[in-house]
């Protein structure tokens, strides 16, 4: 079984491609290799249009509105920020279908400079009313999301990580899971969103709060946070991208109470410096340590 989430992904695309001839491919130079079955088997729905994202978008809406199922991927900023319009444009406004599976974010490639840093991916996505935002924690959640999403009628938005969790869960749009319940009622609560579970649960240890997880940001599963948050609710998101990304998504599904709501994400400052995802987190203050120093801080006061 493919334990990494990109291989994991193109192995669900491959099978679904080689049943359903309903679905199209459309990569931009990125993971060719990956998809070298579907390109084989059927090049006319197996597209590689080479380094423009922009097209690629355009080729997964001219295959959209002939009623076929396309999936588009590449790197997060050259699948989000790159081409935005088209996206905006050929699939927001006009209703289409399709799928668009990211890697990279948010520095994943951290090596590669700010080209290749995507921090702010999810937040420009959700600026597109109606796409669906999805951000699996493992390989095997990759794969149940790609599933579900490949399909349904909607544009989705498919968030891949090389960081993981050690734990999957039978995950569904639009659906939060319970992983640690607190001992009381009025406890905080922590929504941990994709591959920031795990870190965040070891972060957490020692403190009385329950630890939500979501790996689905549009749908939100508001009655799901509402059901465990309480009449006074204090949150703190735990998230993969910039911080405060999903503030207001917190706050909307709690309009009915007062509430207090935090944030542990990505600094919302140009990332300079070079090094590997585990080295990025670290100075973001998004390892273990860095996010128990901050929950402690945020539920002492």
């Amino acid at each position: 079984m493919v334990t990494e989430m990109r291989p994991r992904i193109a192995a669900t695309l491959t099978e679904l491609f080689e049943r359903d001839d309903r679905l199209a491919i459309v990569l931009a130079e990125i993971s060719t290799d990956l998809f070298r079955g579907p390109r084989r088997s059927d090049p006319a729905r197996a597209v590689n249009v080479g380094i423009m994202e922009a097209t690629m978008v355009g080729v997964a809406a001219g295959f959209a509105m002939e009623g076929f199922h396309p999936v588009a991927h590449t790197i997060g900023p050259f699948m989000t920020e790159r081409p935005f319009e088209q996206l905006k444009l050929d699939f927001g406004y006009q209703g289409l279908e399709g799928t668009f599976v990211s890697v990279g974010g948010s520095y994943d490639y951290g090596a590669e400079g700010g080209t290749h840093h995507a921090p702010g991916d999810v937040g420009v996505i959700a600026t597109i009313p109606g796409m669906e935002i999805l951000a699996p924690g493992t390989a095997a959640e990759a794969d149940r999301l790609v599933r579900a999403s490949y399909a349904n009628g909607r544009a989705s938005y498919l968030r891949a990580s090389l960081a993981q969790n050690t734990v999957s869960f039978e995950v569904e749009p639009g659906r939060l899971e319970v992983a640690r319940h607190a001992s009381h009622d009025d406890a905080p609560v922590v929504i941990a969103f994709g591959p920031m579970l795990s870190r965040t649960l070891e972060a957490a240890a020692g403190l009385d709060v329950t630890v939500a997880y979501a790996t689905s940001v549009v749908p939100f599963d508001a009655p799901g946070l509402a059901a465990i948050a309480g009449d006074h609710p204090h949150l703190i998101a735990v998230e993969p991208w910039y911080e405060g990304t999903v503030t207001g998504t917190l706050a909307a599904a709690l309009a009915h109470v007062p509430s207090r709501i935090d944030a542990i994400g990505v600094p919302r400052r140009f990332l300079r410096d070079y090094g590997s995802a585990a080295e990025h987190d670290r100075a973001n203050g998004l390892d273990i340590a860095g996010i128990g120093g901050r929950l402690r801080a945020m539920v002492a006061v």
